[in-house]
C-alpha cells in the first residue's frame, strides 16, 4: 500500500449511484468487472471491459481513488498508480 494524498478525497459515505456501470446500462455494454468513485459514487466499468468508463470517470473529474465494486476490499489511487 501506498502513501497517497488522494485518500483524503474519499467519502467514507459514498454511495454507489447505480447497480451495474453507469455509462454500460445506457448503451447495454458489457463489463467485466466494477469500480466505485470514492469520491461520488459513481460506477464504471474496469479496464478489462471494452468501455473502460472508471478510468474514462476518472479523466473527466479528476477523482482518483476507485474501489472494486462487485467483491474487492481493495481501492485504487489512478494518480499514483498504486493501491492505497
Amino acid at each position: 500500500m501506498a502513501n497517497c494524498e488522494h485518500v483524503k478525497n474519499i467519502n467514507p459515505s459514498v454511495q454507489a449511484r447505480t447497480e451495474g456501470c453507469e455509462e454500460c446500462e445506457k448503451t447495454g455494454q458489457r463489463w467485466v468487472a466494477l469500480r466505485r468513485c470514492m469520491t461520488c459514487g459513481h460506477i464504471g466499468c474496469c479496464d478489462s471491459s471494452p468501455g473502460r468508463h472508471a478510468t474514462g470517470h476518472y479523466n473527466e473529474t479528476g477523482h482518483a481513488v476507485m474501489q472494486a465494486h462487485d467483491g474487492g476490499d481493495w481501492k485504487w489511487c489512478y494518480v499514483d498508480r498504486a493501491y492505497v
